[in-house]
């Protein structure tokens, strides 16, 4: 299951009349939003459609999927809305749109290691050829702001001088291993967006998030947060498959969703921006323990060895992003740290149990 359950709900009203984010800019404009389906894209649909219901002139939404890895049920309960559009389309496969677009917020990909590996030319095609195909349509369409959602993951593993992570940052990156094709092809991706600006004026803006969980997110998705959530939803020991000592920087969805939102309608065009929770880097041990103590398990963290021999290769053992650029953007600050995050991501799963 995946459903828009009431945390859902509650951050998209929180979102739709947060002040600080220019929201007013969509008014009366048509904004196409690919991903309509996935763990991004479906929640800033939510937000955008609650925001929609405040508003005399509303935002019309072309909400557009292939359903490859995304969930249709997700996305169900908009299914009546006459603001908003449904498209069945795989971006690789020529676009016919009817109508001007004037706002694109671009989330269609394959984001888990799971389902990138699984369906790696799949992976590619997406993060290349479909982010190309928008940049073309942006070409002949009155398009004034793009947000193009690149990865974290381009940075690979970053030396511990480069930590804090900053968008000059050229990376540490395999262009071979298990992981390239998703890493690799978002750094391609970004080389498209800054060429198509330099050449053709395109106003595509870069957003690299860095770890972002919440609800909604598919709790096969095999990210170690919906794998946690997994095992604490069965009452089973919440197992590491590592030595739970790399760090990352969890980014709950809300304050992702705000960052995005003000990088599409303030960010530079043709700049790219990290986006994520500088507040806290913690040990992948530290977030099992502290969903252990939100699920109130009895039993401590396990530690187990994968059955993919690959499951750690080119994994890195910090990341954190430099938010300065994004903050120079306007008020942006994370509102929700690790322990309030994990709790509401773990209401939502109980909620959502068939």
């Amino acid at each position: 299951m995946a459903r828009c359950t009431s945390v859902i709900r509650e951050d998209a009203q929180w979102l739709g009349s947060a002040p600080g984010l220019p929201l007013q800019r969509l008014c009366g404009r048509t904004l196409l939003l690919t991903g309509a389906c996935g763990f991004l894209g479906a929640y800033v649909l939510d937000v955008l459609a609650q925001w929609n219901l405040t508003q005399e002139r509303p935002c019309r939404i072309l909400a557009m999927d292939n359903f490859l890895v995304g969930l249709p049920e997700r996305i169900e309960h908009l299914r009546e809305r006459r603001d908003i559009r449904f498209l069945a389309q795989d971006l690789v496969q020529p676009l016919a749109l009817d109508e001007p677009v004037h706002a694109i917020f671009h989330a269609a990909g394959v984001a888990s290691p799971t389902f990138y590996r699984r369906y790696p030319l799949e992976t590619i095609d997406v993060n290349v050829g479909g982010t190309r195909q928008l940049l073309e349509l942006c070409r002949t369409q009155p398009v004034e702001w793009m947000l193009h959602l690149s990865t974290s993951e381009i940075y690979g593993d970053p030396t511990p001088d480069a930590i804090p992570t900053r968008e000059d940052y050229r990376g540490l990156v395999s262009c071979t291993g298990p992981r390239a094709c998703y890493d690799e092809s978002k750094r391609l991706s970004e080389t498209l967006c800054a060429l198509y600006h330099q050449l053709h004026g395109v106003p595509v803006r870069v957003g690299r998030p860095f770890n972002v969980y919440g609800p909604g997110q598919r709790i096969d998705d095999r990210r170690i947060v919906p794998d946690l959530m997994q095992a604490a939803l069965r009452g089973e020991p919440l197992v590491l498959l590592s030595d739970g000592r790399a760090t990352r920087s969890f980014c709950y969805l809300r304050d992702a969703a705000w960052a995005m939102l003000l990088i599409l309608l303030e960010g530079r065009p043709g700049e790219a921006y990290n986006l994520g929770n500088d507040r806290e880097e913690v040990a992948m041990l530290q977030l099992a323990e502290t969903l252990r103590d939100v699920a109130g398990l009895p039993e401590p963290v396990q530690y187990r060895q994968s059955e993919d021999r690959h499951y750690l290769t080119d994994n890195p053992q910090r990341r954190c992003p430099d938010l300065a650029r994004l903050r120079a953007l306007g008020p942006f600050d994370p509102q929700v740290l690790l322990r309030e995050g994990l709790d509401r991501t773990w209401r939502s799963y109980r909620e959502d149990r068939p």
